[in-house]
């Protein structure tokens, strides 16, 4: 959901969008896959790449990508949970840079949110910033790449309507990090994004098994 706002958040301003996705052998690869190229078609996207990141599994230490690991269920808790993948941030923004100095693009966005990143470090704005001055010292001269990150200081309530506002296609976004039928209710993921159109008065149109 935090993606896809903000990609229709850069079209708003007028960007032609260039849009990336990452397998990286989450839980629900096939669920998201299915949302990339659903919410592609929506803004028109033409030729949107695809990358396959495997040795995410071999890393391991996430119960996103070790399967013998349980995603907890027990609502949101302090601290860092074991659904953070190490470092995942830095390093699809790693390819993310590869891929706009490729296109030449302007601006890479992402839609990390710090209020509600349930405590992962790769979501902050500290760190996005930081990344940004290594993305320019580390490509051409004639590369300058700007970081956007539309949603960093929005609570899940104000993401929702903010989508709202946009027409964004929410019910094409998917946010559980279990299921790829409906979606369990009981994840953080799906804890926040609940709360987030609860908060807002709206009613989220995807599936739920738990409410």
């Amino acid at each position: 959901m935090d993606s896809t706002l903000c990609a229709y958040m850069m079209k708003e301003e007028g960007y032609e969008i260039v849009a990336l996705h990452f397998n990286y052998g989450q839980r629900t690869v096939r669920k998201e896959l299915q949302a990339f190229r659903s919410v592609c078609r929506d803004l028109g996207v033409e030729n949107p790449y695809e990358i396959d990141l495997d040795f995410f599994k071999t890393i391991g230490a996430s119960a996103l990508t070790d399967h013998t690991l349980d995603v907890p269920t027990g609502g949101l808790e302090a601290g860092v949970p074991i659904t953070y993948v190490p470092f995942r941030n830095g390093i699809f923004l790693s390819i993310a840079t590869a891929v706009a100095e490729k296109e030449g693009c302007e601006a890479i966005a992402i839609g990390v949110v710090e209020e509600d990143s349930s405590g992962y470090p790769d979501c902050t704005e500290s760190f996005i910033g930081a990344f940004e001055k290594a993305a320019n010292l580390g490509t051409k001269a004639t590369t300058s790449v700007t970081i956007k990150m539309p949603l960093v200081r929005l609570n899940k309530s104000q993401i929702v309507a903010e989508a709202i506002k946009l027409n964004v296609p929410l019910h094409l976004t998917w946010s559980c990090y279990k299921d790829e039928d409906e979606a369990c209710g009981e994840c953080d993921s799906c804890r926040l994004r609940l709360r987030g159109f609860e908060q807002a008065g709206a009613k989220d149109p995807i599936p739920y098994r738990h409410v």
